[in-house]
Formats: C-alpha cells, structure tokens, sequence
C-alpha cells in the first residue's frame, strides 16, 4: 500500500499544518470556527459548510429543503444525514416532500 506524502502548509492566519490533499481547507480554523451549539455543532466540517453554503443555519432553515437535496451536497455523507434527520425528527420537523 503506498503511503501519501503530507505537505506542510500556512493558512492566511499563519497556522501550520500538514495535508496530502490539495484541500486549501486550515484544520486549525475549522475547529475554531465550529459552533458550540445548534446542528452546525453536530456535523462534521465539511457537512457544515455545505450547509452553510445554502445559510442553513437551524433546523427550520434546513426543513425547507427535501432530502435529496442535501445529500446532493458536496460534503453531506450518511452519517450527517443520520444526525440531521434525527435532529429534525426530535423537533417535530421534517425534510420537505
């Protein structure tokens, strides 16, 4: 199995890290700009900028969209759909038919 060289990089807010992707995406910033709380908080980082990439910032906002519609986001796997999906069922709330 080969084995995939990481770079080390410099975001424009001078944290170093290491990637093997091209992903211009600070780890460091990620983390630090994670909400404490809400369903952002709950999902990963790339779940949580594709919705923020539509201003999905509350399980309201997000019942206004179907199912599909999500998933068809880059960066919205199984597990965000799990959490999502439940998070909106505890509130009485669905995913738009």
């Amino acid at each position: 199995m080969a084995t995939t060289e990481k770079k080390r990089k410099t975001c424009e807010k001078g944290h170093h890290y290491y990637k093997s992707s091209d992903c211009p995406t600070c780890p460091i910033c990620e983390t630090e700009r994670k909400p404490s709380d809400g369903i952002l908080s709950q999902v990963s980082a790339p779940a949580r900028r594709a919705l923020e990439s539509l201003q999905i910032e509350n399980l309201h906002q997000l019942s206004r969209f179907t199912e599909k519609e999500i998933k068809q986001l880059h960066g919205m796997g199984p597990a965000a759909i799990k959490i999502l999906k439940a998070s909106l069922e505890k509130e009485n709330l669905s995913f738009k038919k």
